[in-house]
């Protein structure tokens, strides 16, 4: 595959920008996309970061109609309400829809970077959304928000910029990657890179490792979903092709939609960077928060989330509560488990909405009590 540029916009990173293991990269860049206006004092802005494998694409646009990965969320009236914000969703660097990544370009040989892609940190994820909002000449975020490894991202955005945002929603995410999941997520590598057209991560784009990356994707849908929505979604029903269970069929078409889609580098790297990263490695994340300039916080769970348990998100709300921070915390019902945020977006999106028209409405009652 190559690289997609489809993005609304392109931010510079700073260059050379030293990542966090030490590389560096030339010449970087993070796509974005942004629905709403910005405020005339440019304080409504909502920073949202993505899972592993979305494109900045969340809502669809006059510049590319399809439907985004969030798509029920965004928009007029809906829980990231872009009458009252401005919504800047960024693509990760490292992927493959815009930012660079394995994909691009290497300035200094004139190759793709493939396998000679250095190794990320979600901290290096969130300098490139600080590096969006600068070029948008945005100094803090009204919110930053993510999902999955997103939700970890604002976490290491709050430890690096203390005074970049003034609340941030977190959703089924973690301070650190459980053994649980960093075993999980080391077998689904594995996979990829046992693959024989693998070739030491220098295949070629019309020979990746398919294979691998078609198993890695399976053993991730079944880690993102749950064994009773299984049950009672597929139970022991036939397939319709030549394999036996339906829930064969639907794990086969996860797969082959993600390998059509995403590069196996790029799969690599992101994966790694959510073992790798620790909060406390910033201090303890009591006094992480204690530094940081949050005012609120929303964090959010769901109970058949065996990925990122409840229990992970209790721990952040917990030490967001300690450091003095208006924090609510919602645990959510949902089969569908880790894959909940996408898969149930109205449950999430009453959450949320209710979250935001809080603030909202503390903020105007503030401001009359302000004037009076």
């Amino acid at each position: 595959m190559t690289a997609l540029t489809g993005a609304q916009g392109f931010a510079p990173l700073p260059s050379p920008f030293r990542l966090r293991h030490g590389s560096e990269l030339v010449g970087g860049r993070i796509a974005f996309e942004c629905w709403g206006d910005l405020s005339p004092q440019r304080d409504n802005a909502i920073l949202l970061f993505t899972g592993l494998s979305a494109s900045a694409h969340a809502r669809s646009a006059a510049y590319d109609p399809s439907p985004g990965w969030w798509e029920y969320m965004i928009g007029p009236g809906a829980a990231l309400d872009t009458n009252r914000y401005q919504i800047i969703c960024v693509n990760s660097l490292g992927s493959c829809f815009g930012s660079t990544g394995p994909l691009t370009e290497n300035p200094l040989t004139g190759n793709p970077y493939g396998n000679d892609f250095p190794q990320l940190a979600l901290e290096d994820i969130a300098h490139g959304g600080k590096a969006v909002l600068e070029h948008l000449g945005i100094e803090h975020a009204y919110c930053v928000l993510g999902a999955s490894l997103g939700g970890m991202v604002a976490l290491a955005y709050v430890a690096l910029f203390p005074d970049g945002a003034r609340s941030i929603a977190s959703i089924s995410a973690t301070m650190a990657a459980s053994p649980y999941a960093i075993a999980l997520r080391s077998i689904q590598r594995e996979a990829v890179t046992s693959d024989p057209h693998w070739r030491g991560g220098r295949y070629s784009a019309d020979s990746p490792p398919r294979t691998g990356l078609t198993l890695a994707r399976k053993i991730g849908t079944v880690t993102y979903r749950s064994s009773q929505e299984f049950l009672t979604r597929f139970a022991r029903n036939p397939a319709v092709g030549k394999r036996d269970f339906a829930v064969e069929d639907y794990l086969a078409e996860q797969a082959q939609r993600f390998v059509d889609r995403f590069d196996a580098n790029s799969y690599l790297r992101l994966s790694r960077a959510m073992d790798l990263f620790d909060l406390a490695a910033h201090g303890k994340p009591v006094e992480v928060f204690q530094r940081s300039t949050l005012e609120s916080a929303l964090i959010v769970g769901v109970d058949f989330d065996h990925l990122f348990t409840l229990e992970e998100q209790d721990a952040i709300a917990e030490a967001l509560a300690k450091a003095g921070i208006a924090t609510t915390f919602e645990e959510l019902h949902s089969l569908a488990g880790h894959d909940a945020f996408l898969a149930d977006q109205i449950l999430f999106s009453k959450v949320i909405s209710s979250w935001f028209n809080l603030q909202h409405a503390t903020e105007k009652s503030n401001v009359a009590i302000h004037h009076r």
